[in-house]
């Protein structure tokens, strides 16, 4: 079987020849800078290219249909500020944030486009128009049908530019945009609504040249203890929008419909399947998603992740009882074992490679 034969096979609970062997999280930069200085050889110049030196199955990550569907034409990266320890900029999405330069940590988001309807029209008329022509330009069509022709997954949407609730919270900031579901309940539908319009308009014209399946969703609307907005508030404004798109998946056959949250989305689960998602990841242990339960709660649900990226920076032995940990899970299908997010920069080069090995025997891959 080749990649993506195995992966649309094994999420159907279809027979195979063994389970997807996945390295889907990369390392943090300083991870990376870490494990060259213990010997990690210096041909890995990125960590995407561990998956290579590891020979990882192909992910539809690394076959996403390179169309634009966040805004466009793209917004230029703007330094505002620099000093010895940080870098304060506008990002693609004009998000007005501040990074750290020498340490991992997530953004301080200082300032999002979009506070009012005003603001929103002004964005929607410049940057989000569905049918702009931009969005189209580039190799698309060549690449994807090598792709193809080598037997990888293909995917419509990653990460930032995919989903209703992430790009939502781009324009509007957390806080905002949660307490906006109350306080501007018909701008909220308006721009979720026109999100969802903008990613068919140019998945529409994709589909009649190239045979896709993933349809993806970036959301991170999870956190440790639960999900950002109760089960009914994501039915009432994002359960549309994602039987539209559902809709769309099966009218062109798509097969897969594959959400990326973090934290811990039990509650909303029951309205995400109800609404055609069928493939849900990362499962992060620190959030209380044990695999096992998952599997057994969740049977029609394909589910990646579930391994405990702390485990690995605690030694081979901690690494084979993680790994013995998910295996009924993994036994009992639709289960691609992997990590539950990027890998820390605790985890040593050598331990590392333990891990990949011993995953690699767990699947079957010789």
């Amino acid at each position: 079987m080749n990649d993506r034969e195995r992966f649309l096979a094994w999420l159907a609970s279809d027979p195979v020849d063994r389970p997807p062997f996945w390295l889907f999280w990369i390392p943090w930069t300083t991870t990376m800078q870490r494990w060259w200085r213990e010997g990690m050889p210096e041909t890995i110049e990125k960590p995407e290219d561990l998956w290579t030196y590891f020979e990882s199955d192909h992910l539809p990550i690394q076959a996403v249909v390179p169309v634009n569907t966040g805004p466009c034409p793209r917004i230029e990266t703007t330094i505002l500020a620099e000093d010895e320890t940080s870098l304060t900029f506008i990002d693609g999405w004009g998000i007005k944030r501040r990074d750290l330069k020498y340490s991992e940590s997530m953004s301080q988001f200082l300032e999002h486009p979009v506070k009012n309807r005003q603001d929103w029209d002004v964005f929607k008329e410049r940057w989000l128009d569905p049918d702009h022509p931009a969005r189209l330009s580039g190799d698309w069509r060549q690449q994807s049908a090598l792709w193809t022709e080598q037997g990888y997954p293909v995917q419509l949407g990653w990460y930032p530019d995919a989903g209703i609730f992430g790009p939502y919270r781009w324009l509007l900031g957390d806080e905002e945009a949660l307490v906006a579901f109350y306080t501007m309940p018909e701008l909220v539908h308006e721009i979720m609504d026109h999100i969802t319009s903008l990613y068919l308009a140019v998945f529409a014209k994709v589909v009649c040249e190239v045979q896709v399946d993933v349809i993806h969703y970036w959301e991170d609307h999870c956190y440790r203890n639960g999900p950002l907005m109760s089960p009914q508030t994501w039915e009432e404004f994002m359960g549309p929008c994602y039987r539209r798109i559902k809709a769309f998946a099966l009218e062109h056959g798509i097969p897969i419909v594959s959400v990326d949250t973090d934290g811990n989305p039990d509650r909303i689960t029951p309205p995400m399947l109800r609404a055609g998602v069928n493939f849900l990841y990362p499962m992060e242990v620190a959030a209380g998603c044990d695999v096992n339960v998952w599997r057994e709660k969740y049977p029609s649900l394909g589910i990646m992740g579930g391994i405990d990226k702390r485990a690995l920076a605690q030694g081979r032995t901690a690494i084979d009882k993680e790994l013995a940990r998910i295996r009924p899970a993994l036994e009992n299908g639709r289960y691609i074992p992997s990590l539950d997010h990027l890998v820390p920069d605790d985890v040593s080069w050598a331990d590392y490679c333990y891990f990949v090995e011993a995953l690699r025997r767990l699947v079957g891959k010789t």
